[in-house]
C-alpha cells in the first residue's frame, strides 16, 4: 500500500495536459515526436495550436506509423517556424519533403540509438506514446523498442503520452519506469494507426513464387512491408514448408498468417521460441496478436539488425524490395533519382547477415519495369543507376536479385556474368538495349556469353 501510495503521488505530480506539454516546447529546440505506433497525437495537436508562436523548431521522428500528417506540419507554413527530419521516410514525410519541409537523416538503422546520444547535441524534448502505467510504475512502450533508448538517453526532458490502445509488447527493454519520466500526459486514447496490406499484383505473385521456391523448412524470415511480403507469407502458409521462424526489423501481418497456419514456431537457436522484431506496423489484427503475447519479442534495433546476431541463425532468409538495380549489381532501395522515397533501414545489415548465416540467402525484389505517367515503360534493371540514386546495397554485398522473370544470384560472379544474369531477368523488351549498353561499358561481349 505504501508503494502504491508513493507511485500515485509521483504520478499525480508529473501529470500534465497536452496543452501544458506543448507549452514546454521552446523556440530554438529539437523535439522527437516518437517512433512506430508511438508517435504522439495529442501533444502534436496541442503544439499545432501554438503555430503562430513557433520559431526555429526541429521535429524529428523515426519510422512513424501514421494515417495522417503531423498537425504541427499542417498548422505551419515555413521552416522558420518548424522544420522536420525523419530517420525513415513514410508517405507523409515524402509529402513534406516535396514541399521543402522535411529532410532525411542518412544512417544505418542499427546505429541510430548511438546517433541520438553522440551527434547533433542530443534532443531537447522526447515525446512518445506508451501504454498505461502498471502497478509497479512501469509504462510499456509498445511494439517499437527500435532506437527508443537512444532517444530517451539523449533527451533532456521525457514526456510520455498514455494511450490505452497501445499493444503491450513483450521483449527486451520494453518498460520505462515512472521515475525515468519527467511528465505524463493522459491522451485521448485514439486507435492505433493501421498500415493495411495491399492486394498483390500478378507481378508480385510471380516474384513471390520464385522466392518461395528457394525457402526451405527450418528457415528464419526477415520480411518488409508491402504487398510482396504479404504474398510470400500467404504462399508459405499454404505450402509444405514448416517450422518458420521470425527475426525481422519490421513485424507485419504476414507473420500472423504463418502463425495461424501452424508454420511460425520460433524453434531456432537464438531467442528460442520467440518471434523477434524491432518495430511493428500493420492492421489491428497484427496489434491484437502482439498484445501481451509472450511469443512476440520486441528488441532494440542494434541487437535485431546486428550482422553478428543474424549470422548466428542458420537458414536465415532476408526478403526486401528495391527500386532499381544496375548491371554491376548495385541496388537502390531508397530514392527515385534525387527524390527520397524511403530510408536505408536495415537492408544492408540483413543482406550481409543472411549471407553469413549457414544456409542463408537474401533476396532483393523488384518488378522488371515501371509505367510512367505517359504510359511508357522504363526498365528497373538499368545499365547504371539513375543519376542521383543512392546505393543502398553495394554490388559487393548483393546476393539474389528477383523480378517476375526469374532470379539472378550475383554472389561470386564477375562483372560480365552479373550483366548476363541481370539482363536475363530484365523485361524482354529491354534486353537487347541492355546488351548494347553493357558492351559500351565494357562488361559484356558475345564471346563472354554463358554457355553452361
Amino acid at each position: 500500500m505504501y508503494k502504491t501510495s508513493m507511485l500515485e503521488q509521483e504520478y499525480k505530480k508529473k501529470l500534465i495536459t497536452a496543452d501544458q506539454a506543448a507549452a514546454m516546447i521552446k523556440n530554438d529546440s529539437r523535439i522527437h515526436f516518437g517512433l512506430g505506433l508511438g508517435t504522439v497525437k495529442d501533444i502534436d495537436a496541442a503544439l499545432a495550436k501554438r503555430a503562430s508562436e513557433l520559431r526555429n523548431i526541429e521535429i524529428v521522428s523515426t519510422v512513424g506509423v501514421r494515417s495522417t500528417p503531423f498537425e504541427t506540419y499542417l498548422a505551419t507554413d515555413s521552416n522558420e517556424q518548424v522544420r522536420f527530419s525523419s530517420a525513415h521516410f513514410n508517405a507523409f514525410d515524402r509529402g513534406m519533403s516535396k514541399n521543402g519541409r522535411c529532410w532525411y537523416i542518412p544512417m544505418m538503422f542499427n546505429e541510430l540509438p548511438v546517433y541520438w546520444q553522440h551527434n547533433n547535441s542530443g534532443l531537447d524534448v522526447a515525446c512518445f506514446q506508451v501504454a498505461p502505467m502498471d502497478k509497479h510504475g512501469n509504462f510499456n512502450i509498445g511494439p517499437q523498442v527500435a532506437d527508443i533508448w537512444g532517444v530517451i538517453k539523449s533527451a533532456k526532458t521525457i514526456i510520455v503520452e498514455v494511450n490505452e490502445n497501445m499493444p503491450i509488447a513483450h521483449g527486451h527493454q520494453t518498460q520505462l519506469n515512472l521515475y525515468g519520466v519527467d511528465y505524463v500526459v493522459e491522451g485521448s486514447n485514439s486507435p492505433m494507426d493501421e498500415l493495411p496490406t495491399k492486394a498483390p499484383s500478378e507481378i508480385d505473385k510471380k516474384i513471390a513464387e520464385f522466392v518461395v521456391s528457394k525457402i526451405k523448412s527450418h528457415s528464419t524470415l526477415q520480411l518488409g512491408i508491402g504487398a510482396l511480403p504479404g504474398c510470400i507469407g500467404s504462399m508459405l502458409a499454404d505450402s509444405d514448408v514448416r517450422n518458420i521462424n521470425a527475426h525481422t526489423e519490421m513485424f507485419v501481418d504476414a507473420y500472423v498468417d504463418l502463425f495461424e497456419a501452424g508454420k511460425l514456431t520460433g524453434n531456432k537457436p537464438v531467442d528460442k521460441g520467440k518471434a523477434v522484431y524491432t518495430f511493428a506496423g500493420g492492421t489491428k489484427r497484427l496489434y491484437d496478436f502482439i498484445d501481451d503475447n509472450p511469443i512476440c519479442c520486441s528488441a532494440p534495433v542494434d541487437y535485431v539488425n546486428s550482422i553478428a546476431t543474424v549470422s548466428q541463425i542458420d537458414n536465415f532468409v532476408s526478403i526486401n524490395s528495391c527500386i532499381q538495380v544496375d548491371l554491376y549489381g548495385q541496388v537502390c532501395s531508397e530514392t527515385a533519382g534525387a527524390q527520397q522515397i524511403s530510408g536505408t533501414g536495415g537492408q544492408l545489415d540483413f543482406v550481409l547477415g543472411a549471407y553469413a548465416s549457414k544456409g542463408g540467402n537474401s533476396f532483393l525484389c523488384t518488378p522488371s519495369v515501371r509505367t510512367l505517367k505517359d504510359g511508357t515503360k522504363e526498365s528497373l534493371i538499368r545499365p547504371m543507376l539513375t543519376e542521383g540514386s543512392i546505393v543502398t546495397t553495394p554490388r559487393t554485398a548483393t546476393n539474389f536479385v528477383v523480378t517476375e522473370y526469374g532470379i539472378a544470384n550475383l554472389k561470386g560472379k564477375n562483372t560480365w556474368e552479373r550483366a548476363e544474369l541481370l539482363i536475363n531477368i530484365a523485361h524482354p523488351d529491354f534486353r537487347d538495349q541492355l546488351v548494347k549498353e553493357a558492351e559500351k561499358m565494357g562488361i559484356w561481349k558475345n564471346t563472354s556469353k554463358i554457355t553452361y
